[in-house]
């Protein structure tokens, strides 16, 4: 199941050469990926775990720049005992500007500490 979440590129997100930031990129990853728990998850499944960035990797396609309209779409792929693969494209209309995947480690919450990754969730993020 895809999530999107579009915004407009803000003069902040611009560097040096005229075009957004990697650093912006890596930030609309996160932002998604919360976006899609965030809406997503019951409001006890939110209280009792929290996700963990534990690597990103991330190909650059094609610049963008300020004002432009992008589209953030993110899934859940392979799911492991504590941990899932998240994908994410980042586009402008049609231009794929960025592909990205990250791994994810799954949180208790309360101790901050690895857990197993529940039936319930593999089935409400169509986790493979």
């Amino acid at each position: 199941m895809k999530f999107s979440h579009f915004f407009r590129v803000s003069k902040s997100d611009i560097d040096e050469h005229k075009h957004v930031n990697n650093v912006a990129y890596l930030r609309w990853v996160q932002e998604v990926a919360l976006a899609h728990w965030e809406a997503e998850a019951s409001s006890e499944m939110r209280e009792k775990f929290t996700w963990f960035v534990l690597r990103h990797e991330i190909d650059y396609k094609k610049p963008s720049f300020e004002n432009d309209r992008i589209a953030a779409a993110t899934w859940i792929g392979q799911a492991t005992r504590i941990t899932c693969d998240r994908y994410t494209e980042i586009k402008r209309g049609e231009d794929l500007l960025v592909k990205a995947k990250s791994t994810w480690c799954l949180l208790n919450a309360e101790t901050r500490r690895p857990t197993r990754v529940t039936p319930e969730l593999k089935e409400l993020f169509d986790m493979k």
